[in-house]
């Protein structure tokens, strides 16, 4: 019978009892599963020892003996892991858990990993807006205005190509005022360089026969860039004969 208080638990903690036989002259000893730091007791053939004067718990994993073991030793270990009332919040340390039933919460839920979702999120749900690069605000609904608009989507992000109809003369790119309301006004460079391979064809220029016209008097090609112009589809450089302005 073990001498020292015992460890009184409740019905809803887990606990685990380990016995190893010592060799001679040792004080390391591996807890098999490893512990929760000051939630462990330590009997040495059958006497409890005390924390810190008789050994050390400090790494989770082993017990240190302050005074070497003999030949023959047992130590005994009661390792008290955590409660498991269902439903609720672990402790940190705990990487998994799973909880059944609805979970509502009033404030943040701050995500510093990785969240997966695999029913429906409904409700007001926010999402990060970017402009080339550089967040400009949060929202629950993006509207695009104008014709032409573009989407195309790369893992968790998608970029969004606006082609006019949302400001200035709703032709190049609009120019607006300081307070980023539109102005009458849009602007077209006299240079654009093609960086990216790219193939005009149906899913992008049109579902029929189109002309692709480019307003841009000159284009550059980066060196081993294809551009490539599908069947039934037609490109125009410089319609609007900027170049002659």
């Amino acid at each position: 019978m073990a001498l020292g208080r015992p460890i009184n638990l409740t019905p809803n903690a887990n606990t685990r009892n380990i016995s190893v036989i010592a060799t001679a002259g040792q004080t390391l000893f591996a807890v098999t599963g490893g512990y929760l730091v000051n939630e462990i007791a330590v009997y040495r053939n059958g006497t409890r020892l005390v924390d810190g004067r008789d050994f050390n718990a400090l790494d989770g994993g082993n017990i240190v003996l302050l005074s070497p073991a003999t030949v023959g030793d047992v130590l005994e270990f009661s390792v008290f892991d955590a409660y498991t009332i269902a439903n609720t919040i672990k402790p940190t340390g705990v990487t998994n858990q799973t909880i059944d039933g609805s979970f509502n919460i009033t404030q943040d839920l701050v995500v510093g990993g990785t969240l997966d979702v695999t029913g429906a999120i409904t409700g007001d749900i926010s999402i990060g807006i970017q402009s080339a690069g550089t967040l400009i605000g949060a929202a629950t609904t993006l509207n695009f205005i104008g014709s032409g608009n573009t989407f195309a989507q790369s893992g968790n992000i998608i970029d969004v190509s606006i082609a006019g109809g949302g400001g200035g003369g709703g032709l190049g790119t609009a120019i607006n005022y300081s307070d980023n309301t539109a102005s009458p006004f849009s602007y077209i460079d006299r240079q654009a360089t093609v960086s990216e391979n790219i193939v005009f064809d149906t899913t992008n220029s049109g579902i029929s026969s189109s002309i692709i016209i480019s307003v841009i008097p000159e284009i550059t090609i980066s060196s081993g860039i294809a551009m490539t112009v599908g069947a039934g589809k037609t490109m125009v450089i410089d319609a609007l004969q900027i170049g002659d302005l």
